[in-house]
Parts: structure tokens; sequence; C-alpha cells
């Protein structure tokens, strides 16, 4: 019996080929961090809500020029880029932006650029919202 079972586990079997595709795909999210004064989180400042005027804004802004964020209104969040122009990236009907103090992701679309109509903010709680429009922000002369 022992000699059977060995010539069974010596002869050659034929098992077909198996083959199998793999796909590795690379996720990018980036993290916007909030402008801090001092050391805490940055929420909704009424009193600077008068400091900015809108201007209209471009669909897109790149990336890569982010450099940090504010929230000043309730249905918006200020993003500051590396050449100190503001933009406010007006958030869809029905989002909060103090859903953001604490700063939010994009997860990057092909282009490099986050899009008004076509790309939202994560934030760390799971909120996500669509952004509807920028604005530019144009600093108001304490005078006015």
């Amino acid at each position: 019996m022992f000699h059977s079972i060995l010539l069974l586990l010596l002869a050659p079997t034929e098992v077909p080929t198996q083959w199998a595709q793999l796909t590795i795909e690379r996720r990018v999210i980036i993290r916007v961090p909030m402008a801090r004064k001092g050391r805490a989180p940055v929420r909704i400042a009424p009193e600077l809500k008068d400091a900015w005027r809108e201007k209209k804004g471009p669909r897109c802004i790149a990336l890569r020029s982010i450099r940090s964020a504010s929230i000043v209104v309730a249905n918006g969040v200020d993003l500051i880029l590396a050449d100190d122009h503001r933009y406010r990236a007006r958030l869809e009907r029905g989002c909060n932006a103090t859903g953001f103090y604490s700063g939010f992701y994009v997860e990057p679309d092909g282009d490099g650029s986050l899009c008004s109509g076509r790309d939202e903010l994560q934030a760390r709680s799971g909120l996500s919202c669509g952004i509807d429009s920028f604005k530019r922000l144009i600093a108001q002369d304490p005078a006015d």
C-alpha cells in the first residue's frame, strides 16, 4: 500500500496552467493643513469676514501652490497659496466649513489641479463636500 501511494505521488499529473493578472494602483492623497495662530486651530472668524472682498475666481487651482487654509465664512474654505494669494473655495449647498477646522484631504486628479464642479474636500471626520466655485480674495482697505 505504501508503494502505490508513492507511485501516485511520483506520477506526473497534468495541471492546467493558470494565468493571473495583477493590477497595482497608486492612490495619492494630499493633506492641506489649516493656518494656525498660536496653537489653537483656526475656527470661523467673523471679524475677518469683512477683511476680504470676493472677486470672480478661476475654475481650477494648482494643488502644488496651496500651502494652507483657514475658515472665515460658514460655507467656504480660504486657500492660502505659496505666492500669498488667497482663494475661497465655496462649498456646495448644505456643507458647513466648520467640519474642516483641522484641515482636509484632496485626492488629486491627473491634471494636478483642484477644480470647482469636479473635486471635493474630505475632512478627517468623514465629511466630504464638493467645491461649488472659487472666489479670488482681495484684501479690503481698512478705511473702506
